[in-house]
Formats: structure tokens, sequence, C-alpha cells
């Protein structure tokens, strides 16, 4: 007697229509209230925010960030393990302002393509050691950059290498180290910033020009033009005597050079 089976199909459309992938959180925080570690760091960070957005004007194609964190993962969002460095950039990116922090799901997955960590006592073991390792080996920022605001000759650098990982970089005789990314240099620059005489982190350009604060570019204009103004004035001065030769009158010389009669009486 032979016993007949008949297969039951489950029609699994129903089900899986009913599956929705999770979300990722959206309660997120995005301030600790955590200080920097002094006030030179703070001006440190906004000295490469500052300059490098003056130097970029014209781009919509970045953003900078500074003591922001940094959301890459659910599970990192629920256990609020902050990440936030210190300065970053990433590229063909909007430049949106209001960004609160940087979210990589809500960045099409696009992570900071450089990133500087300005070091301290108590975190330096963590941004050599652990945030290295997360620049390197999740992030995958191709550019890692550490300074001491309180030591001159702190500055390291590392590029990243698709087989050997992160790779030092090595300096030019000025010490500074090359931005692949940027195309730029990041070197040390000793000057007053915020009333601070101290050595800074700062970018200089392909030819070695510095990048400078829109404050620095505002006097360098207004001495440019100064000096450009003292150059006419001396030239016009000058040309007096041969205009005299020539039997032009006191009148004739002022009004043929912008003088006033009392200047060209007097030279």
């Amino acid at each position: 007697m032979s016993v007949e089976t008949t297969e039951v199909y489950s029609n699994p459309t129903d089900e899986s229509l009913d599956w929705q992938p999770p979300m990722p959180p959206t309660d997120l925080i995005f301030d600790d209230g955590e200080p920097l570690e002094s006030n030179r760091h703070r001006v440190a960070m906004n000295l490469l925010i500052c300059s490098l957005k003056h130097y970029w004007a014209e781009r919509t194609d970045f953003f900078v960030g500074g003591n922001m964190f940094v959301y890459y993962s659910s599970k990192q969002a629920r256990n609020r393990d902050f990440k936030g460095p210190d300065f970053f950039v990433a590229l063909d990116v909007p430049s949106d302002p209001t960004r609160l922090g940087w979210v990589v799901w809500e960045e099409n997955g696009r992570y900071p393509d450089m990133i500087v960590e300005l070091l301290s006592d108590s975190t330096e073991s963590q941004d050599f050691g652990e945030k290295k390792q997360l620049y390197e080996q999740v992030f995958k920022t191709k550019d890692y950059f550490v300074f001491h605001p309180f030591k001159v000759n702190s500055l390291q650098g590392w590029h990243l290498d698709s087989d050997n990982g992160y790779q030092p970089i090595e300096s030019n005789p000025q010490g500074w180290l090359w931005c692949q990314n940027l195309n730029l240099w990041l070197g040390t620059w000793n000057g007053i910033v915020e009333d601070d005489n101290a050595v800074w982190l700062r970018f200089y350009d392909a030819d070695g020009n510095l990048v400078l604060l829109p404050q620095e570019a505002e006097k360098q204009r207004a001495d440019s033009e100064q000096q450009r103004a003292d150059s006419e004035g001396k030239a016009r001065l000058n040309a007096i005597p041969q205009l005299r030769e020539m039997g032009l009158s006191v009148e004739q010389i002022a009004q043929a050079l912008s003088l006033s009669v009392e200047e060209v009486e007097q030279s």
C-alpha cells in the first residue's frame, strides 16, 4: 500500500512584502557638552576652518567640520560612542552649513577625506591608537594628521595606501607635510592669532604661499593698495622738476599731476 504525500508550498511573497529594513537611529546627540582641551586648541581648530573656507570661497563642493560628531553605524549611535574629529574635510559633497554633525547614512555613505586631530596629553594615546585605527580601517580617510598646539615639532601625517594601510608622509625641507586630497601643504607658522603668540598649524598652497585668514587677506590687500598709492604719489612728485623744466606753471603742473598747488610748491 503506497502512501501518497502532498507537498505544501507557502507563498513567501506576502511575508517578504511585510518586511522592512531597520531604520537608523534618529535621536542623535550632537553636543556632549565637553569643551576643547584649551583655548589654544579652539583657536587652532578655527584657524584651519576659517583659512580653508576663505581659500575655497568660490567652491560649493566641500564641507569643513570642527569638533563635530561623526556617526557611522547604528551600533555606535546606540552605544553613545561619540567620535568627533577636531577638524575634517569631506570633498565632492554639498557645502551645507546647517549640518549639526556628519551622519554617514545621510551622506550617501561618505566619510571624511582628511582629518586633523589636535593632540593633548589626555587624548594623545587615543589619537595615535583607537582613532587612527578607526580612520584607517572604517572611515578609510585618505589623509590623517596630528599636531599638538603646545609642542612645536609634533606634526605627523599618514596617507592611506590601499594595500598597506596608513603610510607616514615625508616632510619637505620646511617640515611641511603634503595633503594629497586637498592639494595643500600642512605646516607650522609662528605668529599672533587672537592675541596668542604661538606656533600654529597652517595650510600652504602648492607654491608655498600661506593660506590666509579673511582678516589677513584684507590687511594684505589694504597694504598692497597703500603701497601702490605711495608709489604713484612718489612718481608724481618726481615728475615735478621735469615739468618745470618744460616751462609749465605751478598751477599747470598741479592740474596735470592731480596735486595741490601747495604740494607742487613744497617739492
